[in-house]
């Protein structure tokens, strides 16, 4: 009989004991649905803003991650009838054709004829006289979103350059190729 009063007690201190004690709650990550539709970048929603675009001076920032589809965003643009009067390139070139540091100097791209002016080299913010022509700037570069990458030093130049012309700037957004 003492065992099984001992049990009985021992019994209800457990169940007393979970009726009070609350199990912490787990943390879960969200998991990417494969199922979904990839992400549309938008640059490739061309339908959006080509339209806006048609009859205007048109400058691009852009590296060699500006693409739509698989083609390069001007040569795509220009496809289209956007009139590009001239590119900025960021640090590696427009093309991506420069390593790392190495200064970039101003030049016309050879598949489009378009003059490139480059912000890494002998200057990096477009000038006054740069963008006298220009009736709309258009950034597109994918950043990875670490410091010391260029690319975002060059869109504070550039948003501060576009303020001090008085000319519109379109900010295409890419994602960050290293989330999920």
């Amino acid at each position: 009989m003492k065992r099984f009063t001992l049990l009985l007690l021992l019994v209800c201190m457990v169940l007393v004991y979970s009726a009070y004690v609350k199990p912490k709650p787990t943390i879960s990550r969200p998991q990417p649905d494969h199922t979904k539709k990839g992400i549309i970048t938008g640059a490739d929603q061309t339908e959006k803003y080509v339209p806006y675009l048609k009859g205007k001076r048109v400058a691009i920032l852009a590296n060699q991650t500006s693409i739509i589809g698989k083609k390069h965003m001007v040569d795509s643009l220009q496809s289209l009838g956007v009139n590009i009067v001239k590119v900025f390139g960021p640090e590696h070139g427009f093309r991506g054709n420069a390593s790392a540091g190495t200064h970039v100097a101003d030049e016309k791209d050879s598949a489009t004829g378009i003059p490139i002016i480059s912000l890494y080299g002998k200057k990096n913010k477009p000038s006054k006289e740069d963008l006298a022509d220009v009736d709309i700037m258009i950034y597109d570069v994918q950043d990875v979103g670490v410091r010391y990458y260029t690319n975002i030093n060059a869109l504070s130049r550039l948003m501060e350059a576009c303020a001090e012309s008085n000319k519109e700037l379109m900010i295409l957004d890419r994602p960050n190729p290293n989330a999920y």
